[in-house]
């Protein structure tokens, strides 16, 4: 497989014969430790990925600000995908390279995807109606309560606050078929509904994987040929895992064993969150490097 790698490996202005290496990543319970949002256990990957000029793009749940306080945190100068998919920015610093789809917006430049915010929460109210059990959004939570449900500080909580796109929301299911009169009713709306770690999701527009795909081609029109991976921990992940030419799983408090019939080519990290994110993308970068007979 050395020889393979060496002559299909990654693009960078280190290694200009080879092709890109583009990293997606989702952050809660993978380059964020569940439990404490942490990500310096990732910090040695994270620095050899800017070493090596491999672009890392940030894809969760998460709205703008979060992320572009953490990408920054992290040094991450990449694109980022906000709210499962609901949009994508680009920072400043791409200059000309920005998409014509992106419109400049506060500071960075947004491709919206997403329906707007208040379409969606207008929609959630509409389902509370319709069953017959209970639903919360987060626009009806304040920072406080926020904080205690996820763990985020108060700070951070506010910042969760600001969405565009997407409702995070808790169900609480009476029986176990309540499951499925949610997603019926969602899409008789032309909505769709995700699970993420702590949360369902109310959005519409094509999730993340479809995001991925938009930057993919992107970046195949800017630089060529490359290769892709990515990382993620809950069943939100899985499209955008299906899509790559390197997908990862995260190691988790769930197990998926299913998962490895429907990615053949899927690897499973033995470490949780961000210690497993290190260990797979030093991994990957040295193999695709030529550095690894596996």
């Amino acid at each position: 497989m050395r020889s393979k790698m060496k002559k299909n490996g990654f693009y960078s202005s280190v290694h200009p014969e080879m092709p890109l290496l583009i990293i997606f990543s989702d952050l809660d319970g993978t380059l964020l430790d569940h439990d404490t949002y942490l990500w310096e256990d990732a910090r040695p990957a994270l620095e050899k990925c800017t070493a090596e000029k491999v672009p890392v793009i940030l894809v969760s749940s998460k709205t703008r600000a979060e992320m572009d306080i953490l990408r920054k945190k992290m040094g991450i100068e990449a694109p980022f995908v906000s709210e499962n998919g609901g949009g994508i920015f680009f920072p400043p610093g791409l200059g000309n390279r920005i998409p014509p789809e992106a419109k400049e917006d506060d500071g960075l430049w947004k491709w919206k995807l997403g329906a707007d915010y208040y379409e969606i929460t207008r929609t959630l109210k509409e389902l509370r109606s319709e069953l017959t059990f209970p639903l919360k959004g987060f626009h009806e939570m304040g920072p406080s309560e926020i904080s205690r449900v996820t763990g985020l500080d108060p700070v951070e909580s506010r910042l969760a606050l600001n969405r565009e796109f997407d409702e995070p929301f808790i169900a609480d299911f009476r029986v176990p078929s309540d499951g499925s009169l949610l997603e019926q009713a969602v899409a008789r709306r032309g909505l769709n509904i995700s699970s993420g770690g702590r949360f369902f999701h109310l959005f519409r527009h094509g999730g993340k994987e479809d995001a991925v795909e938009k930057l993919i081609n992107w970046y195949k029109a800017e630089c060529g040929v490359i290769v892709t991976a990515a990382l993620g921990d809950s069943p939100n992940d899985f499209a955008m895992l299906e899509r790559v030419d390197y997908p990862v799983l995260v190691k988790s408090s769930h197990s998926f064993p299913e998962l490895h019939h429907r990615i053949k080519r899927l690897k499973t990290t033995t470490n949780t969150g961000p210690r497993g994110w290190n260990t797979a993308v030093i991994a990957l970068i040295d193999e695709l490097q030529g550095g690894s007979d596996e």
